[in-house]
């Protein structure tokens, strides 16, 4: 079980390759989608990824590559200039602001191997840890004192985190690395792994009730929710939605090859949904 766990964190860390992270506009018209006006937000080599949106929508939190780690950093969609977030001797990976507050939840792996979920202030930095004991590799907020979790282990479970009382509670296993809270909803939306076609279920973190959704594209497990709550997938160069009311499948909205991009991973909505932050593949990025 040991070297299992040792080999899913090692696979955490060598799954690093090089990413960039570029902002688009996100078009809506009578339902349909586009997108456009491309900038590359991280243009950095090296690691980028796990992009967030702040809840005013003018900045997004990221990890980078810095001196050889990853740090969290701060992007001003005016403006364009990064503030860097973090400075520990560990590495920060998936920033998430924790509601509107001045703060922002990350997971940090130190040169040690402890790999944990921490708060950062967003004026000095200062780490509290906010689980104690579990490998968490992503995360989702519920409500301030409330997460849901991805948790390292064999199988990789979805867990309910309550910060306040320590309580931990598996609520279900096999999943995939998305977990989004869906808007004006109680339910939380992420990948199930069980069956050999993925699937995008959804859960009550109250009652424990799940529902599946749809399938996902096939071996994508990343997506992102709209404030209405169409989810946008990607594969490959492709972007695909689905509007859970109006469609029974994937329609494609887009292609970043017409960018001269590709590699699709990580997606990222703003608040109000006019603009989508996408990671992609750095071999793809024209220099």
């Amino acid at each position: 079980m040991k070297k299992l766990l040792f080999v899913i964190i090692l696979t955490f860390i060598n799954a690093q390759t090089g990413s960039e992270i570029y902002l688009f506009d996100l078009l809506s018209v009578d339902d349909k989608y586009a997108i456009t006006n491309p900038v590359n937000i991280s243009d950095n080599p090296g690691y980028d990824n796990q992009p967030s949106f702040m809840k005013n929508g003018r900045q997004i939190l990221f990890s980078s590559t810095r001196n050889g780690q990853q740090d969290i950093c701060l992007y001003h969609i005016k403006s364009g200039k990064k503030t860097w977030m973090t400075d520990t001797k560990g590495g920060e990976y998936s920033p998430l602001q924790i509601g509107t507050s001045n703060a922002f939840s990350a997971i940090r792996l130190d040169p040690n191997g402890t790999q944990l979920l921490y708060k950062y202030s967003m004026y000095s930095g200062k780490p509290k840890v906010l689980v104690k004991d579990l490998k968490i590799g992503y995360h989702c907020w519920i409500d301030r004192k409330n997460l849901m979790t991805f948790v390292l282990g064999d199988p990789q479970t979805l867990q309910l985190n309550n910060i306040k009382s320590d309580k931990n509670q598996i609520m279900d296993d096999t999943i995939g690395r998305t977990i989004l809270k869906l808007p004006k909803s109680n339910r939380v939306a992420y990948i199930s792994k069980k069956e050999k076609q993925w699937t995008i279920n959804t859960i009550d973190p109250k009652s424990g009730e799940i529902e599946m959704m749809i399938h996902t594209l096939k071996g994508s497990e990343d997506f992102a929710v709209t404030h209405s709550g169409v989810l946008i997938m990607g594969k490959g160069s492709e972007l695909y939605n689905f509007d859970p009311y109006n469609h029974t499948d994937w329609v494609k909205i887009g292609d970043v090859s017409d960018f001269g991009l590709g590699g699709i991973t990580r997606i990222a909505i703003s608040p109000k949904g006019d603009r989508i932050t996408i990671v992609l593949s750095e071999d793809s990025v024209e220099n």
